[in-house]
């Protein structure tokens, strides 16, 4: 039994080369490369940004979702995020809850009901507690359907921080690299 190694390295070599280009990931929410929203020069000077819309994946609640920041973010200072929902089809309506992360705090209701047949709109504020990146958290459920999405609040221009859970080793050529256990 004579095997054609060749064919099967070609193949191999193949296979590395595709998986090394870069392919979208597609996710319930807004990744940060993406969805932030983009401030007009009109916008840094303290008039309404321009709408973003949220990604949406095939299996997801049904109903869109753009939105906006109101000004820009500064810490200790209100932030208005204008929420738009259309798409509602269920008879039974939709219903959204809002959640934010560390670093956050949400004024006003935290859920609310959407009705059929309508576009609604919604206007929340968040407060950052300092400068960073955190998420206005959005779930939208219809139909019993479920959409995940999380808006991003950056304020100032703190770059988000790595989680610490590695040690950091130098590799023979000076090039630092990060070691982190297996799990």
């Amino acid at each position: 039994m004579i095997l054609n190694t060749r064919l099967s390295l070609a193949a191999a070599l193949s296979g590395l080369a595709l998986s090394a280009l870069p392919v979208p990931a597609l996710a319930d929410g807004m990744p940060q490369a993406h969805t932030t929203a983009k401030l007009s020069s009109s916008a840094s000077k303290g008039a309404a940004s321009t709408w973003a819309t949220a990604s949406r994946k095939p299996n997801d609640s049904g109903v869109k979702l753009q939105y906006r920041l109101d000004g820009t973010p500064q810490a200790g200072k209100p932030t208005v995020v204008v929420l738009q929902f259309d798409g509602v089809s269920d008879p039974a309506g939709a219903s959204v809850t809002l959640s934010v992360d560390a670093g956050l705090t949400l004024s006003g209701s935290a859920s609310f009901s959407l009705s059929p047949g309508q576009r609604s709109d919604a206007s929340v504020t968040v407060v950052s507690r300092g400068d960073g990146l955190a998420y206005l958290n959005v779930f939208i459920k219809q139909g019993g359907r479920t959409s995940a999405i999380s808006i991003p609040i950056q304020t100032g221009t703190a770059a988000p921080a790595m989680k610490a859970g590695g040690e950091v080793k130098s590799l023979p050529d000076g090039e630092n690299i990060i070691s982190q256990p297996a799990k």
